[in-house]
């Protein structure tokens, strides 16, 4: 037997839709998952709706239950939270989190959810993708105390990065962003704020996530002699320059990408894709990252939304779509 459900998909660069799916009947070690809410990031997620990824990056790309193809039509997402209507006894009724996309029902395997802790609303359980990266970023850049640390850049992936770099002893954390408006949500998640030309530099860690030129060559600057940019951001089909120049050599500094689709080396023997996630939703019961959650729309809304999050009429961090019953 067959399920009807509805999902939203691109149909070409700046253009979404929701169509009707049909579903297959979950089978034995499958999961039918009811979906409470999931989340728009303005950076990965509205630069494929652009139509910005590179075509060599297309496999990479993929999200793990993507259909179809960039630039489209493709259906994309991975911030999804739910509820198990049928499946093992284990998450039955359970809410949980998958990397799924926009998508009312759906059917996967019981491996690829993960419950959400009772201490976690399911409206901020969306944000466990994201958190899930800056988690991979603290692996690979292993922050010390008392360290000095910039974040520049205040989006998603910037602003849980820094929150989670909040309580490191004796470290001085500044989230720095063009934005002023943005000092709200330092203050949320307990760290300083600074515009690029006010941020204090002699770091010993810049994480960049501004996915700009200009916020590559501040981190560069904010750095102290041997320091190191950890760079989060992703350009998509853009070309960046980098000041290599001037002091790069002689001030030994260092430039090294992480990104979420492997686990960091500094922990991949021991630790799964799975840990990793089950982590990030423990770090959410944290209720200082409900400040990342800066708007919400309903599912029906989201053809007409995703457009202005794409150009920026709409500002926000995460965007949340909840779903009707």
């Amino acid at each position: 037997m067959e399920l009807g459900a509805r999902a939203f998909w691109l149909r070409s660069a700046g253009m979404g839709e929701i169509r009707p799916v049909t579903i297959p009947a979950p089978g034995p070690g499958e999961v039918l998952v009811r979906t409470l809410c999931s989340g728009v990031s303005r950076g990965t997620e509205t630069l494929v709706f652009r139509g910005g990824v590179p075509e060599s990056q297309h496999s990479v790309m993929r999200a793990p239950f993507q259909a179809g193809e960039f630039p489209g039509p493709v259906k994309y997402g991975y911030l999804n939270v739910g509820v198990v209507e049928h499946g093992p006894p284990d998450v039955l009724d359970r809410i949980v989190f998958c990397l799924y996309p926009h998508q009312t029902r759906y059917v996967v395997p019981a491996s690829a959810v993960t419950p959400v802790p009772d201490s976690v609303p399911p409206a901020r359980a969306v944000l466990a993708g994201t958190v899930e990266t800056a988690v991979n970023a603290m692996w690979d850049a292993a922050p010390l105390f008392g360290d000095r640390i910039a974040v520049v850049g205040a989006g998603m992936v910037g602003c849980c990065a820094a929150g989670l770099l909040a309580g490191l002893p004796g470290a001085r954390v500044e989230l720095v962003d063009v934005d002023p408006g943005r000092a709200r949500i330092a203050e949320a998640l307990g760290v300083e704020f600074a515009t690029p030309e006010a941020a204090v530099g002699d770091c010993d860690l810049v994480i960049h996530a501004s996915a700009t030129e200009e916020g590559l060559s501040r981190s560069l600057e904010l750095l102290a002699p041997e320091g190191e940019v950890v760079e989060l951001s992703w350009y998509g089909d853009r070309r960046v320059s980098v000041p290599l120049g001037e002091e790069f050599h002689s001030r030994r500094l260092v430039v090294r990408s992480s990104q979420v689709g492997a686990v960091s080396a500094a922990r991949r023997g021991r630790r799964t894709f799975a840990d990793r996630l089950s982590l990030a939703l423990d770090l959410l019961a944290d209720p200082r990252f409900d400040a990342l959650i800066t708007g919400e729309s309903d599912f029906e809304e989201l053809p007409a939304v995703l457009p202005r999050l794409a150009d920026g009429e709409l500002p926000a961090l995460c965007h949340l779509i909840r779903y009707a019953d």
